[in-house]
């Protein structure tokens, strides 16, 4: 039997359709106590990991892996002071020794800040200071090390620094540190509603907030892996993310392990549609899930036969018809989206025995009381436009869904107000029951896979003399979903021209993370503004 049925209730209907879903768990519950270590001394040698990289290094690691190799790191943290409450970032790409050094963190109370290895020494600069970080563990890759040093000197911070796999001046070797501790580790003292995990997501009126998730976060994934990703027992999961992103925990550990499915991990920094392909059919991957950008790919490159694959999702942007039917025509299986934020767990899906729609969201989960409302709070009717909320219990709160914005109880409040949890996302609901997105009602864009808030790239831009006022927002692209555009009025002096373009743009983007890089310029003469004085995006998005 999975392990995930100790955690939970599941209710079906007569078609034996999931239409009731609750949590059970003890007050101290910690996933690698009660998880991964259930599992590996029940079953150690059952596979958790299968990990390969472009170079054809390849790895296998079972539950017994994880739980020493989590011990070991967990014990060298300890000896450096490292403890409950305490935040450690991780910047770790896909390498294996995320797994390993997430468990550790999670075994010994202390908070996860996983970050994309994507970040500029002035975004590490920012995410450092606001969130205390005690210690960073990073890759020896991309200059990360250099970045690391550059923002903690700039801080003047007292940060345990840590990298793996290679040796860096300042750093201290967190694989050759770990062989030298104990396989055992006493169970420390921790609480189910303790900070667990904290990601920094975009914001559209000022820098990332810090996104705080409990230990309870993990098994409300248990609906995304079972019934979304449709993960089973002994199967092979593989989601397309870097360890730096939220989606990373949809896929890449928490619900998949509590099903009993390994996962799947390629470890790359190119993306080749060809290369992915052959990873799904070389290791029998049995479900895939992936940004609609990554299926685009695939399908204008030409998707090859993988006959182990059982079932394939996809959440982030909208995915475009054409995709949808390419992809089931050729692979056998639909495309089922899905929808939710780094604020939660999966809101709405096309979820097991229900019929995938091109288009379409799916339908709320069962274990999250959503509604449409309008600006009035009150619920739209069919096929009316409304903001997806989510409607707790009578405790005011939902597993799942995030404790707090870090030292921003202000906007907490906000997204609270009325008693819902306010998303910011448009939707409309069919006849049928089935949710379609609508946009959102800030101004995130969504590029790539990737979440960007135009204020972070803006910031950059006025940094430039000859930008007066600007104004970024996201325009269609074919591959993307998104790209970034910026809308530019001039400062006194200059002139429109195709070099003043690529000035800008070299400029911006030699500053700026390349998910976040400006693809488009226009120059107009008057931004327009609201009556508030406020730059009207609604305006600049519809001359596009």
């Amino acid at each position: 039997m999975s392990i995930y049925k100790q955690y939970c209730d599941e209710v079906f209907d007569e078609a034996g359709k999931l239409k009731d879903f609750s949590l059970r768990y003890p007050e101290n519950f910690n996933f690698g106590y009660d998880v991964v270590d259930r599992i590996a001394d029940e079953t150690p040698d059952k596979r958790a990991l299968v990990w390969c990289n472009v170079e054809g290094e390849e790895h296998v690691f079972s539950f017994g892996d994880i739980k020493r190799y989590s011990n070991r790191i967990a014990n060298t943290f300890r000896k450096r002071g490292i403890g409950r409450g305490d935040r450690v970032m991780l910047i770790l790409k896909r390498h294996y020794e995320y797994w390993f050094a997430a468990i550790a963190l999670h075994k010994l109370g202390a908070v996860v800040i996983p970050a994309t290895h994507m970040l500029m020494v002035s975004d590490l600069v920012y995410r450092i200071k606001t969130a205390k970080v005690k210690a960073i563990v990073c890759t020896s890759q991309n200059e990360i090390p250099e970045k690391v040093l550059a923002a903690v000197k700039e801080l003047n911070a007292d940060i345990k620094l840590f990298c793996v796999q290679e040796e860096k001046t300042g750093f201290e070797n967190l694989n050759a540190a770990m062989e030298n501790e104990s396989e055992e580790f006493e169970r420390a003292e921790t609480l189910a509603t303790d900070p667990m995990m904290m990601y920094f997501t975009s914001g559209t009126t000022g820098y990332p907030k810090g996104v705080i998730h409990d230990f309870i976060y993990p098994l409300a994934h248990i609906i995304t892996a079972k019934y979304w990703h449709r993960a089973e027992d002994n199967g092979l999961h593989f989601t397309v993310a870097e360890t730096g992103w939220a989606k990373a925990s949809w896929g890449k550990l928490y619900g998949q392990w509590l099903i009993g499915s390994a996962v799947m991990v390629y470890d790359f920094d190119n993306f080749d549609p060809k290369q992915l392909a052959t990873v799904i059919n070389r290791y029998e991957v049995t479900t895939f899930c992936a940004p609609p950008t990554v299926y685009r790919y695939l399908v204008r490159k030409g998707v090859p036969k993988m006959p182990t694959l059982k079932h394939a999702t996809t959440a982030g942007e909208t995915l475009a018809p054409e995709i949808f039917r390419k992809f089931t025509e050729t692979v056998g299986v639909p495309l089922c989206e899905g929808y939710g934020q780094t604020e939660t767990t999966l809101l709405i899906g096309n979820f097991k025995g229900y019929e995938a729609v091109e288009g379409s969201m799916g339908i709320p989960s069962p274990f999250y009381n959503i509604e449409l409302r309008g600006k009035d709070g009150k619920p739209v009717k069919v096929g009316e436009i409304g903001e997806v909320v989510v409607i707790p219990d009578e405790s005011g709160r939902h597993p799942g869904i995030f404790t707090g914005y870090l030292d921003n109880d202000e906007q907490y409040r906000y997204v609270w107000r009325g008693g819902v949890y306010h998303t910011g996302d448009a939707a409309y609901i069919d006849e049928n029951g089935r949710y379609w997105f609508h946009g959102r009602f800030d101004d995130i864009i969504k590029t790539g896979g990737f979440r960007v808030g135009p204020y972070e790239v803006e910031n950059v831009l006025m940094e430039h003399p000859a930008v007066l006022e600007c104004s970024v927002v996201g325009v269609p692209n074919p591959l993307r979903g998104q790209e970034i555009k910026a809308v530019i009025v001039l400062s006194e002096g200059y002139r429109p021209s195709a070099e003043l373009e690529m000035e800008i743009k070299n400029f911006c983007n030699r500053k700026l993370a390349e998910y976040k890089w400006v693809r488009l310029i226009e120059f107009i003469s008057d931004m327009p503004k609201t009556i508030s004085g406020k730059i009207h995006k609604t305006v600049l998005r519809a001359k596009v």
